[in-house]
């Protein structure tokens, strides 16, 4: 290989960003995402709490019956492999996700957005991702294909619904942290590829890891809990279930005490510090 030769091959840009080249990204999309409008981020966020909603429930679907016949290991694995179909629409289609979004510290940390800003989207995403959500249980319910497979369908998103809410508040908290600390790597490395399917592996990976691990993702839940908090008034899903009796805990109450607030405050410690804090401390730091 001549001069010439060397020369053209070092001056081919790689498909992807290093690690401080991503840094430097993420502080571009802090500034777009607060510059949007409060109707464009109510808009997008409905549309991320409707696509996490579909990989919850794909999830379900896809998994109601395969531990008779796979085991526990694997049943999650695909559970969580399905899953991830809501990450890669919202960042691949484009939408507004809360826990996605703690990536905006960075941009704060630097100086280019006011903490203000970030709280105001913070804000409006959340309720709206909120919002996006019970859309999609309220169309769910209605195609009653939870009736799938004798009630089996019904009986695994109740069965998911009431573990959640009988989460003790320490470890749904611990639970959130885990969750959005590799969700938010999950859209650091969608950012660091250049292509369509660089971007879908850099999110299927760290997404499948949180949810096989049991981790717990406010949004998700905002479609999980209340699906169930509709399927416990059907006598056949609750029996299907094995769950008569069980359910004291399963109520909008229990839902947003128990489960909400500690996974929402567990996501924004995952992301906002263990994400956004430490790549700002290595890579931006005393920088401009």
């Amino acid at each position: 290989m001549n001069s010439k030769e060397v020369q053209e091959v070092r001056n081919i840009e790689p498909n992807f960003l290093a690690p401080a080249g991503v840094a430097q990204a993420v502080i571009g999309v802090g500034k777009s995402k607060t510059s949007l409008s409060v109707g464009q981020m109510i808009i997008l966020g409905i549309l991320a709490g409707a696509f996490i909603g579909f990989g919850s429930e794909l999830a379900t679907m896809v998994s109601f019956d395969m531990e008779q016949f796979f085991g526990v290991g694997f049943t999650k694995f695909i559970f969580g492999s399905v899953f991830s179909v809501g990450l890669i629409l919202v960042v691949i289609a484009g939408a507004e996700l809360f826990t996605g979004n703690n990536l905006i510290m960075v941009s704060v940390l630097t100086g280019d957005v006011k903490l203000s800003k970030m709280l105001n989207n913070w804000f409006w995403v959340y309720l709206a991702n909120f919002i996006g959500s019970l859309l999609l249980v309220w169309i769910m319910y209605a195609t009653r294909l939870w009736e799938t497979g004798n009630w089996g369908v019904g009986a695994k998103a109740l069965a998911l619904a009431n573990g959640k809410v009988n989460l003790s508040w320490g470890v749904a908290f611990a639970r959130g942290i885990g969750c959005n600390w590799l969700v938010c790597l999950a859209v650091w490395l969608a950012l660091a590829s250049k292509d369509v399917v660089g971007k879908i592996l850099g999110i299927y990976f760290p997404i499948m890891a949180f949810v096989v691990s049991g981790f717990e993702h406010s949004v998700a839940n905002m479609y999980f809990v209340p699906m169930g908090l509709l399927l416990k008034n059907n006598a056949e899903v609750v029996a299907a279930a094995g769950l008569t009796d069980k359910l004291a805990n399963l109520t909008w109450g229990g839902f947003i005490v128990n489960n909400l607030i500690p996974v929402t405050l567990g996501n924004i410690i995952g992301g906002a510090l263990l994400v956004s804090t430490l790549y700002w401390a290595v890579y931006l730091k005393g920088k401009k």
